[in-house]
């Protein structure tokens, strides 16, 4: 069985292009090792292969979920004859079985050579179809399209044409970490940073032993998803339990929660200087909560030196919530759990804060102590593709 695996947006990345076709290509090998699948670069597409025993809907599940792929196709081939005689044994072959009452061929002469035009292979093809099948022609509304592509010495064929996710190969934008919650934001915050072709390391700050280890849980869980779009996950799990006490004991409670952020930030930073990352995420939208205000947020993103992106900064809770159903984070997002961020929170948190207030309330704490001492209980889990739950890639994203 074979597969032509296509892309879009890194056609226009001119002498790059090479680096982000070979990122592909190498995300495409990844995302099907375990079906033996052979990937090849062929001219300005990708071919999948795999033995004709590998069922066509675990193979389909993975090309769904490689960012880069705008769409792909089962193929199948002919050479190419002039006369098309190959080209109309395979057609009819393959047509065996199927039933539609109305069809079209779209042709692309890739090959220029070929002694055929692309009018002229649709006209005969379409002659032939109608012939062997009796369906008619419709070139508006038919119920298959069948796609011919004249490619050097072959014809390739295909019935269809699959959506990819689209984006850019995971890796080719370089490493992230990426702060993950047990709650709605954080996991689709990462999984559009792995869109944008970048490799997104996890952290999750908890407060165990203080609450009970379902954050943790569902952090693991939120790992294990989104491994089957960057295919390895690494979710650093960090204790801040000490931490957030420190801050009760000696800070104004009205800038706990900034506080907290401004700590979550730093622990975020030292980890991505450990790892090679070279920015945070989080999944911050504007005005949504308390410290998510944009005064809060300048003086949250004045702790560390890394920029801060924030992919759902524009996005309202609605629009979250639609993505977060999509990709399959929803409900593992919305198990009950105790958020270390709602520990010690006063009911009136500023939305405001002045970064002067703020650094004075630091000044009476061991900001690199309590940042080394949390680290120094962080620890490190893995996750494969192999670890990802199954089921189809979302089609709303």
């Amino acid at each position: 069985m074979q597969v032509i695996a296509r892309y879009h947006e890194i056609a226009l990345k001119g002498r790059n292009r090479p680096f982000f076709v070979r990122g592909l290509a190498f995300n495409l090998r990844r995302a099907t090792a375990d079906l033996d699948a052979r990937v090849q670069i062929v001219g300005s597409r990708l071919s999948v292969s795999v033995a004709d025993s590998v069922p066509w809907e675990a193979l389909k599940e993975r090309l769904e979920r490689v960012f880069g792929v705008r769409n792909f196709a089962r193929v199948f081939e002919a050479p190419a004859d002039p006369e098309l005689l190959a080209l109309k044994a395979a057609v009819g072959l393959a047509l065996l079985g199927r039933t539609y009452a109305s069809f079209r061929i779209t042709c692309r002469r890739s090959w220029k050579q070929f002694a055929l035009k692309s009018q002229d292979i649709e006209r005969e093809l379409g002659a032939f179809v109608n012939a062997e099948t009796g369906w008619r022609v419709d070139l508006h509304h038919p119920e298959l399209t069948l796609l011919v592509e004249v490619i050097k010495d072959r014809v390739l064929f295909s019935f269809e044409k699959l959506a990819g996710p689209g984006g850019m190969p995971v890796g080719t934008s370089g490493r992230v970490v990426g702060l993950l919650s047990g709650g709605i934001d954080s996991p689709v915050a990462a999984w559009r940073l792995m869109k944008r072709g970048c490799r997104v390391t996890l952290v999750n700050c908890h407060a165990f032993p203080l609450q009970d280890r379902t954050m943790i849980d569902k952090a693991r869980d939120l790992a294990r998803l989104l491994a089957r779009w960057q295919y390895k996950s690494r979710l650093w799990l960090v204790p801040i339990a000490e931490l957030q006490q420190t801050v009760v004991a000696h800070a104004p409670a009205a800038l706990r929660v900034v506080l907290y952020r401004r700590f979550m930030l730093r622990i975020a930073e030292q980890l991505a200087f450990k790892v090679g990352a070279k920015a945070l995420v989080t999944g911050e939208s504007l005005g949504q909560v308390a410290s998510q205000t944009l005064d809060n947020l300048r003086t949250i993103d004045a702790a560390v030196t890394l920029p801060v992106l924030r992919p759902l900064i524009g996005l309202d809770k609605e629009e979250i919530v639609a993505q977060a159903q999509a990709l399959g984070s929803f409900e593992i997002s919305t198990l009950p759990d105790q958020d270390c961020c709602q520990l010690f929170v006063p009911r009136s948190p500023a939305l405001a804060a002045k970064l002067e207030e703020v650094l004075a309330a630091e000044a009476g704490l061991d900001v690199e102590g309590l940042v080394r001492s949390a680290l120094k209980g962080a620890k490190l889990e893995r996750f494969d593709i192999a670890d990802a739950p199954a089921g189809p890639a979302p089609a709303a994203l």
